[in-house]
């Protein structure tokens, strides 16, 4: 995992730390996108271990 985000803020988020599968981030990515616009982020990444699997991928419309 390379976050640009430290793990404390990133745990402030409710992200967790790994997520147990692609399905349950892009899941959970949805059901946040508005608390992430609303804390500025714009874009994410999506790793499988160290493997880069899409991103950066802007959040803005």
């Amino acid at each position: 995992m390379d976050p640009a985000l430290p793990d404390p803020e990133l745990d402030d988020l409710g992200v967790p730390q790994p997520f147990p599968d692609q399905a349950s981030a892009e899941a959970w990515l949805t059901a946040n996108y508005l608390e992430l616009d609303s804390l500025g982020i714009r874009k994410v990444t999506l790793y499988e271990e160290d493997r880069l699997v899409y991103g950066p991928m802007s959040l803005e419309s």
